[in-house]
């Protein structure tokens, strides 16, 4: 008798060894990983097919095997993959056997495995993404190699960056040059006490390696100006705005719109904050310069040292734009183009306003010259 050839058994067999689910795959038998998705993320048997429980009756028939097949379910311990083998028998497969001890006593004797698409420690620290089904694994592998810009590590780049590390957004690049400051220290949650009169841009480094070792950060200790915008946002597939002069944030918008990526816009003042969305990809996405054609005056639009702000208010706004970045990137829902989102902290309060492409907007109707950074400049120090 052949050594692949597995043993017979008793009609009333109902599980079968993990080495014996081994040598009757190898005679031909189809192996079935009914485990959840996030959980077959870090691995599953060599050659198992992988169907959650839940979808087994939808897509075991797209395999197209035949009813008097050998089919064996595998699951963690050996529980569901007796719940699996049932529910096979009564869609009428007759040779069904569950694995006993599941992928744990599989694992335990040696038995080969393929690698994951994500490794343990990714498939346990992401397991709550990966119960969505909007996420799940590819989302998640979207994630992770997502690279994304934050300009200003302050107080809207500090919860942005800090949900975007935590999230797993692999690649996050933040740009400042400015350092920590005691006063910083009311918003601008990323930073500690211990490291005033540290660029920030090093403090939200130590910080977000701390959250997530697996992220990659990288640190630009200096201001976008019309001779680096390009260089240093350039490769990223977006670009989230948590300055706080207008001058950066038309320099934004132009580079944004120059470079394809799209631009994630927060403002905050006092008690109110606003995001949208600036996505130069689509043609009807209004841009920066379509809310703001011109900058207003230093009375007009006073800064956060000047007019004050609610401490917490950064962070709701800054963990919107997170929310936006986590949308595009993975590509669900609906993102903020097009649309302005305003809260109001004092009333608890948010109110949406509609944002239409402006056909005489200076800065993307036709022709206007998307390169003229230093035209900018001047503008704004006008």
């Amino acid at each position: 008798m052949s050594s692949e050839t597995p043993p017979a058994e008793s009609p009333d067999t109902i599980e079968i060894d993990p080495a014996d689910a081994l040598r009757r795959m190898r005679a031909g038998a189809t192996l079935l990983d009914v485990r959840d998705d996030d959980e077959r993320a870090s691995g599953m048997p060599e050659r198992a097919i992988g169907i959650s429980r839940a979808s087994l009756e939808a897509r075991v028939a797209q395999l197209a095997i035949t009813q008097s097949a050998e089919l064996l379910a595998i699951c963690a311990t050996g529980q569901r993959s007796l719940l699996a083998r049932n529910q096979l028998l009564e869609l009428g497969y007759s040779r069904v056997f569950s694995v006993r001890g599941g992928f744990s006593r599989w694992c335990a004797e040696g038995l080969p495995t393929n690698a994951g698409s994500m490794d343990a420690d990714s498939a346990e620290r992401y397991s709550r993404h990966l119960l969505l089904p909007e996420v799940g694994v590819s989302g998640q592998l979207k994630l992770a190699s997502a690279r994304v810009a934050l300009v200003g590590a302050g107080g809207l780049g500090s919860p942005a960056a800090l949900y975007l590390a935590a999230a797993g957004v692999g690649n996050l690049t933040l740009i400042d040059d400015d350092r920590v400051e005691r006063s910083n220290l009311q918003r601008q949650v990323i930073h500690t006490e211990a490291r005033i009169g540290m660029p920030k841009t090093a403090s939200a480094s130590l910080t977000l390696a701390a959250l997530n070792p697996s992220v990659r950060i990288f640190t630009h200790e200096q201001r976008l100006v019309a001779g680096n915008v390009e260089a240093l946002l350039s490769g990223h597939d977006l670009i989230i705005d948590g300055a706080d002069n207008f001058p950066t944030r038309y320099l934004l918008d132009a580079a944004s719109r120059n470079l394809g990526i799209p631009l994630i816009y927060g403002a905050v003042h006092r008690f109110t904050g606003q995001v949208s969305v600036f996505d130069p990809r689509k043609e009807s996405s209004p841009c920066y310069r379509c809310l703001f054609p011109e900058p207003p005056s230093a009375e007009e639009a006073p800064n956060c040292s000047e007019a004050g702000v609610l401490g917490v208010l950064p962070g709701i706004i800054g963990l919107l734009q997170c929310s936006e970045a986590i949308k595009l990137i993975i590509g669900q829902g609906r993102p903020l183009v097009g649309r302005l989102l305003c809260f109001d902290a004092l009333n608890a309060s948010f109110r949406e306003l509609s944002l239409v492409r402006d056909p005489d907007c200076p800065g993307c109707k036709a022709g206007s010259g998307l390169s003229a950074y230093e035209e900018i400049a001047t503008l704004c120090a006008g």
